[in-house]
């Protein structure tokens, strides 16, 4: 596997690749890696010759500077698993390397900045966008892999290329559980074993939803799991909501296809988020 750190040098061999004709997909990530970035990757390993993984800890996209400064940031970790999955290229730039210390960035989000995450992380999917947008500019991908795990994030981004006529495919991969439902996310190893076990009250609340949204009214349904949150000591239900899959408006008629179900909540001191397509 091939790393660069600075724009200049990825460029240069960008280049290269172009003239060769090979195709490129991209998987940008913030690190600590786990089995649902390597999905992406070997997702991408299996359309494209060559794959283009980034790692970079973006600072725009935290409105908690907390919350910034504890992100795991397991490099040689991360080095070694990319090896080891065959990525091709690791774009591993440091922060000055991708942001001025004069720089603006002036892209209107759009009312879906202000929705679920929007609401509760002002400012997070504008740092969202400002990077995204900086990668897509710099590497020529023409597929590009994310998480369904944060599904809003993928359409901001999906309205992002569309608004600057990108020219990169976007593709939404499923959420990758432990075996027991947990969603793998690099947020989980803030948790403790107790808090872990009350993580997988998300998951269960999806399940419910998902396995009773043909039959039960949509306000017992969301009534249903509220509820089930009450009560359940160092856990704070941020929202639970039945949405659009295409443009994450409300659902309000019974039954109604292309639904999905979106779960935030804090665990301790770690907030978690989750989705399930309900169709």
């Amino acid at each position: 596997m091939e790393i660069f750190t600075t724009k200049i040098a990825l460029n240069q061999r960008l280049l290269k690749l172009l003239n060769e004709q090979k195709t490129i997909g991209l998987v940008p990530t913030m690190g600590a890696l786990h089995a649902g970035h390597l999905s992406l990757i070997k997702k991408s390993k299996n359309d494209n010759d060559i794959t283009i993984a980034t790692i970079f800890v973006n600072p725009t996209q935290f409105n908690k500077p907390s919350d910034l400064l504890k992100y795991p940031r397991p490099t040689q970790a991360d080095v070694s698993i990319l090896e080891n999955v065959g990525c091709d290229i690791l774009f591993l730039p440091a922060e000055t390397e991708m942001y001025s210390s004069t720089e603006t960035w002036h892209y209107n989000v759009g009312a879906i900045a202000n929705e679920l995450e929007g609401a509760h992380r002002p400012g997070h999917f504008k740092g969202v966008t400002q990077i995204v947008y900086k990668l897509f500019s710099l590497i020529p991908a023409d597929r590009a892999y994310f998480g369904q795990k944060d599904f809003q994030q993928f359409l901001v981004i999906k309205q992002l290329v569309a608004y600057f006529k990108l020219g990169v495919e976007l593709l939404c991969c499923p959420i990758i559980r432990e075996t027991d439902g947990l969603a793998l996310s690099s947020r989980n190893i803030h948790l403790s074993e107790t808090q872990r076990k009350k993580a997988l009250l998300l998951s269960a609340t999806l399940n419910n939803i998902k396995n009773n949204y043909t039959t039960l009214p949509l306000a017992d349904l969301l009534q249903k799991a509220k509820t089930a949150f009450k009560g359940i000591s160092d856990v704070k239900l941020d929202y639970i909501e039945i949405r659009d899959k295409d443009t994450l408006a409300p659902i309000v008629q019974y039954k109604t296809p292309n639904a999905v179900a979106l779960i935030a909540a804090e665990v301790g001191d770690t907030r978690l988020i989750d989705n399930m397509m309900l169709d």
